[in-house]
């Protein structure tokens, strides 16, 4: 079975955008500047600029939107993800963003203070768990994401 990881190292250009589903679920945009830097056959440098956007889901969309702003030096980790979609006009459209797993400031340039948020629920996400009352019942997964349909014609729908 093929794995789609990646761990993308760059610059928030915007503050995330947090978000909540019908249903109550959180959920944060962030658009990432990633340089890419390289001499030349020169021996002159070189610079590209790439962006990617991408979406953290429940308490980590939450402590996303609180902890980092635009600007901010951010590794993230987690898989490329292919949307398609067409306009109202009937164009085709496709964007490939980042599933975002993990995400954090980098330290390389910044120091950071952590604070530890309390856990809403018993935190066992990955399904197949028991709920701790030794009943051995699965904790019921969060709501899944709701479509939307109130984009614009150049907005990919997320």
């Amino acid at each position: 079975m093929a794995t789609n990881a990646v761990t993308v190292i760059g610059n928030l250009v915007e503050d995330p955008e947090l978000r909540f589903t019908p249903s109550g679920v959180a959920m944060a945009k962030i658009r990432v500047a990633v340089n890419r830097r390289w001499r030349d056959k020169n021996n002159d440098w070189q610079e590209e600029t790439s962006f990617f956007g991408g979406t953290v889901w429940r308490d980590a969309a939450e402590n996303v939107a609180e902890s980092l702003q635009k600007g901010a030096r951010v590794i993230i980790t987690g898989s490329l993800e292919q949307r398609s979609w067409e306009t109202t006009e009937g164009d085709r459209r496709s964007v490939v963003e980042l599933r975002i797993d993990e995400l954090g400031p980098s330290l390389r340039w910044a120091t950071v203070s952590v604070t530890r948020t309390a856990r809403s629920g018993d935190g066992n996400w990955g399904g197949g768990g028991n709920s701790g009352d030794g009943g051995g019942q699965a904790d019921p997964m969060p709501a899944a994401p709701v479509a939307r349909d109130d984009y614009g014609p150049d907005e990919a729908p997320f």
